[in-house]
């Protein structure tokens, strides 16, 4: 199934099941993917995660009802897939910034998220792709743990990547086998609680005698590629220019192309290109094989 034709399918799913117990394991299963490629395509082509994405629309349906009908509110909080009223009410504040009961017997106007919608980039994103097999690859970097719940890792990841650049980590690391290469690693992702790690990271020819201090080392195995290049940006326009690339790449590059994601790892590759002021760009690693 295309990949915008099965998020389309699972989108009518969710609305129909919004009382049910939708985790990312079913949602998945029900797509015909693993939990975790399943996510990367939902909240690549969506702008959200999957879970985010059910949890919003129980909320923006909950908010109707309660305006709509005269239901208790834990009958409303039950009716979109709420164990508890203090859940319910948790959640509803902290998305509205008001508890259910004030919403009902006020004249405030929230803003209901109604209608999903594709994500969308702007025109002019060419990238350069090519398919490789890369070797069993050994690094060392600082590592966190974040979760794509409630969009946790949009914020945790620059905020790591501030962190690291304020404090001149990129000093410690000793020798590497590039070290003008940084790699930003997502991997072990979790698909029950969304959780995965993320390292910043440099490549090594083998496992140092003594890592420094916050370090880690990972191994991971040989596998194939596909390198996506991103177009040039400027300073102003490189983050952006990177998200739409991913958009890019799952919206179409792969409903067109002979290949599927595979894996359970993928990285960014940051190097000297990144320094120009106006021509910045980066290599997207996702690892892939042949649809079958």
């Amino acid at each position: 199934m295309e990949y915008t034709a099965c998020i389309n399918h699972i989108v009518q799913f969710i609305e129909e099941n919004l009382s049910e117990n939708l985790t990312l394991e079913s949602l998945a299963k029900e797509a015909c993917f693993s939990p975790y490629h399943f996510h990367r395509i939902f909240q690549s082509i969506v702008g959200v995660s999957i879970m985010e994405y059910v949890r919003l629309k129980r909320l923006s349906g909950a908010a109707i009802q309660l305006k709509e009908s005269d239901q208790r509110i834990i009958d409303v909080a039950l009716d979109y897939g709420f164990q508890s009223h203090e859940s319910f009410t948790r959640a509803f504040k902290k998305v509205y910034g008001l508890s259910p009961l004030l919403y009902r017997t006020s004249a405030v106007e929230l803003d209901l998220f109604v209608n999903h919608s594709l994500n969308k980039f702007k025109g002019g994103n060419y990238m350069e792709v090519k398919i490789i097999t890369k070797p069993k690859m050994h690094v060392i970097g600082y590592s966190l743990q974040t979760t794509v719940e409630e969009g946790e890792n949009k914020k945790d990841i620059p905020s790591f990547w501030q962190d690291y650049l304020s404090k001149e980590l990129c000093s410690t690391f000793g020798e590497t086998i590039r070290s003008k290469e940084e790699l930003g690693i997502c991997t072990d992702y979790h698909s029950e609680n969304g959780q995965f790690t993320y390292m910043i990271a440099k490549e090594v020819s083998e496992e140092p005698s003594e890592l420094p201090a916050g370090m880690t080392f990972r191994t991971f195995p040989e596998t194939q590629f596909a390198v996506f290049t991103t177009s040039p940006a400027s300073e102003e326009n490189f983050t952006s220019m990177i998200q739409s690339a991913w958009v890019e790449i799952y919206q179409n590059w792969f409903p067109a192309s002979d290949y599927e994601q595979c894996g359970d790892y993928e990285f960014e590759l940051y190097d000297e290109r990144c320094h120009n002021n106006d021509n910045k760009r980066i290599d997207i690693y996702i690892p892939v094989q042949k649809k079958k």
